[in-house]
């Protein structure tokens, strides 16, 4: 396994990290969980991630149950708030201090550890609209706490980024250290901006989706397994649509790519998403730790100029950085 810091922190993260959105606490019983789990430390991986609305608390304490089971400090267990857990509670969503404070507390006693190594800020706040100098200070508050270590975003746009970080230098308060966006061949939105205002404020990626929750592996290129994500109407709602000819073409012509140089289409995909430095970890969700070893061998790809040239051409969707003055 290869490790990378989080940011302008000394915080090393394994390059693939194990998430559980949809899958622990869902539709992957706890046995397989620990699997999983076991597969993923076994191998290198020390980066878990979760969040309080997965499943409802359900991935959390699923969770909890295994990493019981390792010593606590050879692992890095990230999570995140912002989501209603409720929906009578007004002050049950968002990042406003109340909010955090209260469900730290909750996250913690899921997991049953005393910290989190990082914990995030699920979206910006679009429920409560908590001014962001609010939300860094709670954060800071509670790393003083000894609650969290670290913080970081996710889905947040550059422009608030820069506003976090620079309220936070302003404050003498900790800046975030991550941002958890959307990045794979197919989305590549955050190559415009978040990636450069990133990488020149301190923050890495942790990216999730970067397989499209499967789409990229080939497993739908000769049609939808019954047993797949896609065939299940109660977690395959972000990527039925995607699950169509233009993308499957391109998914194919991988395919063939990755078979050219021995390595499954997975790993080609997120060696494609490795390839930035400004991406400390990508996220891989599986419902089988066989998946989970096939997905580790990403790190192993020399990722050339060449076979960059490759995949470009397949997917042609490269996007333009935007040039930034100085801030």
């Amino acid at each position: 396994m290869e490790y990378a810091n989080l940011g302008h922190s000394g915080l090393r993260v394994s390059r693939i990290s194990l998430g559980s959105w949809l899958t622990f606490g869902n539709s992957v019983e706890d046995d397989e969980t620990r699997k999983c789990v076991y597969t993923a430390v076994e191998n290198g991986i020390n980066f878990i991630d979760t969040a309080d609305i997965y499943n409802r608390g359900g991935a959390e304490t699923s969770l909890g149950k295994v990493i019981k089971d390792f010593q606590r400090h050879n692992l890095v267990i990230a999570s995140k708030a912002f989501f209603p857990m409720t929906q009578d509670d007004p002050n049950n969503r968002g990042l406003s201090r109340k909010h955090l404070f209260e469900s730290i507390d909750k996250t913690l006693a899921r997991l049953g550890t005393d910290y989190l190594d990082i914990y995030q800020c699920h979206r910006p706040d679009f429920y409560n609209h908590t001014p962001i100098e609010e939300t860094v200070s709670a954060m800071d508050t509670l790393i003083k706490q000894g609650k969290i270590l670290y913080w970081g975003v996710s889905c947040w746009t550059a422009a608030q980024i820069t506003e976090a970080v620079y309220l936070a230098k302003m404050m003498n308060m900790q800046p975030p250290v991550s941002n958890q966006p959307h990045y794979s061949l197919f989305f590549r939105k955050i190559e415009e901006e978040v990636m450069p205002v990133s990488e020149r404020l301190g923050l890495s990626q942790i990216v999730f989706s970067p397989l499209e929750q499967g789409i990229l592996t080939g497993k739908y290129n000769n049609g939808i397994p019954a047993d797949s994500r896609a065939a299940n109407d109660k977690i395959n709602v972000f990527m039925k649509e995607k699950v169509n000819e233009e993308y499957l073409n391109k998914v194919r012509a991988l395919e063939k790519l990755a078979l050219e140089i021995g390595a499954s289409t997975s790993q080609l995909a997120l060696a494609f998403v490795l390839r930035k430095h400004n991406v400390a970890s990508a996220i891989v969700g599986v419902s089988k730790d066989s998946q989970l070893l096939d997905n580790i061998k990403a790190i192993e790809i020399d990722y050339t100029e060449e076979l960059s040239e490759k995949v470009e051409a397949i997917f042609a969707n490269k996007p333009e950085p935007k040039i930034h003055g100085c801030m």
